[in-house]
Parts: C-alpha cells; sequence; structure tokens
C-alpha cells in the first residue's frame, strides 16, 4: 500500500513540473509575440540606428574633407563639325565663367556662361546678298564678304564624380568626373563688308555631355581643371538657305548644320 501511494505522489510531482515548465515556455513565447506585434514596437530599429550613424559619419566626413562651393575661371576653344565647321573659322580663346555648389562627395550643380567669337568669309554671292546695281557686282551679284560670329552660352550643370577610393592614386589624384548641361547659345552675325546689312541675331536651346578632370594645386583651396565637352544645339539659323550660292557650283553652304565641341582649362578657387 505504502509502495502504491509513493508511487502516485512520485507520478504526480513528476506531472506537475512538466506543466510548470510548459506553461513558461508558452508564456516566454507569447511574451516575444507581444513584443513583435507592440503597436509602438519597430522591427527596423536596429537598421534604421546602422543607416543614421553611417549617414552622419558620412557627413561629418564630407564637412570636415569635402567643398562646398568653387569659383571657377576659364579659358578654351570651341570647335564644330559638319557645313558650320567648313564655314567657320575659330577665333580662340573661348572665355568661361561659371559658379559650382557641392552636394556631396559625388554631386555637384553648377552656373556660369561661355562666350567665343569664329568668322567666316563668303567670297562668292549668295541667295542672301542679291545682284547689286553697281557694275563691279554684275552680273553674279556682290559677295557677302567677313562675317564675324560672336556665341553667348549661359548653362546649368549636374556634376557626378566618380569613387576613385579602390583605384590607382593617379587616378584618384585627378578627380574624374561626368558632367551634363542645359544650355542656351545666343548667336551674333555681323557682316563687316556689307555694312547696310543689319546684325543677325537669334538663340537656340541645346544640351552638353562630356567629362572632366580637376588636378589640386592645394587640397580643398585650388585645382586646375579639364574639361572635354559635346554639344548639341538646335542654332536659329541651322536650316537656313541664304548662305547657299547665288551661281551653281560657286562658294557656299546649303545650311549650317553641325555640332559643337569644347575644351576648357579652369582654375578653380574653392571655399
Amino acid at each position: 500500500m505504502k509502495k502504491i501511494i509513493t508511487t502516485l505522489l512520485f507520478i504526480l510531482l513528476a506531472a506537475t513540473t512538466v506543466n510548470v515548465h510548459a506553461q513558461e515556455a508558452s508564456n516566454d513565447i507569447f511574451s516575444a509575440d507581444d513584443d513583435d506585434l507592440n503597436v509602438g514596437g519597430d522591427i527596423f530599429t536596429d537598421f534604421n540606428e546602422d543607416v543614421e550613424s553611417a549617414k552622419l559619419v558620412e557627413d561629418e566626413r564630407f564637412y570636415r574633407y569635402g567643398r562646398f562651393f568653387s569659383f571657377n575661371l576659364s579659358l578654351g576653344l570651341t570647335t564644330f563639325d559638319g557645313n558650320r565647321g567648313l564655314a567657320y573659322e575659330n577665333l580662340p580663346p573661348t572665355y568661361g565663367l561659371s559658379f559650382t555648389f557641392f552636394k556631396d562627395f559625388q554631386s555637384a550643380y553648377g552656373l556660369g556662361l561661355e562666350f567665343s567669337k569664329h568668322s567666316m568669309f563668303l567670297k562668292d554671292a549668295v541667295l542672301a546678298f542679291p545682284d547689286k546695281t553697281s557694275a563691279k557686282c554684275a552680273p553674279n551679284g556682290c559677295p557677302p564678304g567677313l562675317v564675324e560670329v560672336s556665341m553667348l552660352r549661359v548653362f546649368f550643370a549636374y556634376r557626378y564624380y566618380i569613387d576613385t577610393a579602390n583605384l590607382g592614386t593617379a587616378i584618384t589624384y585627378s578627380n574624374p568626373y561626368l558632367i551634363a548641361r542645359m544650355e542656351y547659345w545666343y548667336t551674333s552675325n555681323k557682316y563687316v563688308d556689307q555694312k547696310e546689312v543689319p546684325n543677325d541675331k537669334g538663340g537656340g536651346l541645346g544640351a552638353g555631355a562630356g567629362f572632366g578632370l580637376e588636378f589640386p594645386i592645394e587640397l580643398k583651396e585650388s585645382y586646375i581643371g579639364l574639361e572635354f565637352l559635346f554639344h548639341s544645339v538646335a542654332f536659329f539659323d541651322k536650316n537656313t538657305t541664304k548662305y547657299s550660292p547665288l551661281v551653281p557650283g560657286r562658294y557656299g553652304f546649303e545650311n549650317l548644320s553641325g555640332n559643337a565641341y569644347s575644351t576648357m582649362l579652369s582654375y578653380v578657387f574653392n571655399w
């Protein structure tokens, strides 16, 4: 009898212990679920803290080592292809002036203007200058002669500085970047040998793209910049026929189509 009572007590004690442990485990599981489902909780808290910490470190590094603004004084050359390239004689230098704002180590925005001069010499009469009454012009008309061309463009630019941390020292030292620009070209044609003919003026919208390099003279203080750009421009006289030869086979141009190219050397002040 005593053995039976002892056995029953042992079984009851064991069952009670197992039940207690199961209850505790169940409470832990539901407690974890309650924490995850809590309205005030955030399962991305650790991730957000890591991102914010990294952003803070990057901002501090930019404020310490980065550039904020730069002022660029530039000289260079502007050339053309197509009929415009055949017609124009380029008169360097091209002058440039621009201001750049740095958003971070890799992004920058700029505003600026550039000015270049060119010329063309029309030795034969063209459609824009029909036959004159003077004897020296008959029968084939008076040639326009020298035409001075002035081009002023204003632009808004975006620069993307390439991350060169894992590249060679020489590439890192040159600070390479890609650049894209929205431009407006204002063109003026002055007929030097035809005083009675008014200047021909107009503007055209364009876009530019290319790349550049900046070599530091003194870090964060001054740089030497070199920039190469291709320009596609809707010049106001792009499709003009006024420079077509009056007499077939003579010197002239059916239109002034063509793209522009510029190479600019800059001295860059930073602060």
